[in-house]
């Protein structure tokens, strides 16, 4: 699910146009984009002014194909290879979504259906599933100041679990987080807190996510660490 943002900030509908300039002032020089999707992310963060490099980690099929065409215009920019991130090496079923955006390992809940119909499944795909510590070691350790952004649909804390092996390498990550639940399984706001907390990271700022249309509250917000 992606966020609903008012008219001020409808150019940028992935993140917020100040993530650059934040980059930039603690140096990030490689931004591992995880749950890329076709690369919206990647495409506002160099058009909001991001010099630096950008790894990008999608799982569904038909979105990482996208992803590698658009990613090959810009040469500081590289798809990883198809996989989703989890807390082991394996496979895994992906649910996917109507919108595509939405596609998750885990089940969508009610309230995410409720609030966004097109998110709702309409089938899935065996992918293969991959510690993030062993499918960007390499890039991350070649990097000085890498800065992770994990938008998961529900399952950053399993992200996470499987990133042990460069957390310390992090100088940031930015992470979905739901403030109702939206997907079964997943950690809720105050949990991922702790968790990012425990390896080290301190809430930097907070950009409001999707709404539900029918009564404005909050669903999600990106935290910024």
């Amino acid at each position: 699910m992606t966020g609903s943002q008012g008219s001020s900030t409808r150019a940028f509908r992935y993140l917020d146009p100040e993530l650059a300039d934040l980059l930039t002032r603690f140096g990030v020089d490689l931004v591992v984009d995880v749950g890329a999707n076709r690369g919206q992310f990647a495409l506002e963060l160099m058009r909001a002014g991001y010099e630096g490099r950008i790894l990008s980690v999608e799982p569904l099929s038909e979105a990482h194909a996208e992803l590698v065409a658009a990613s090959r215009d810009h040469p500081r920019w590289t798809a990883a290879e198809r996989c989703a991130v989890g807390d082991h090496e394996g496979t895994a079923r992906l649910n996917v979504a109507g919108n595509s955006e939405s596609s998750s390992l885990l089940p969508m809940l009610a309230a995410h259906e409720a609030a966004a119909p097109r998110s709702a499944y309409v089938g899935s795909e065996t992918v293969r599933l991959r510690r993030l510590d062993v499918v960007v070691a390499d890039r991350v350790a070649r990097a000085q100041a890498p800065f992770l952004k994990l938008d998961v649909q529900g399952a950053e804390r399993r992200a996470l679990d499987g990133a042990t092996g460069l957390i310390d390498r992090l100088v940031g990550v930015q992470a979905e987080l739901d403030l109702v639940p939206l997907y079964e399984g997943s950690r809720g706001f105050e949990e991922m807190l702790g968790s990012l907390r425990g390896v080290g990271f301190c809430l930097y700022r907070l950009r409001p996510g999707s709404t539900a249309p029918r009564s404005g509250r909050t669903l999600q917000a990106a935290g910024l660490f």
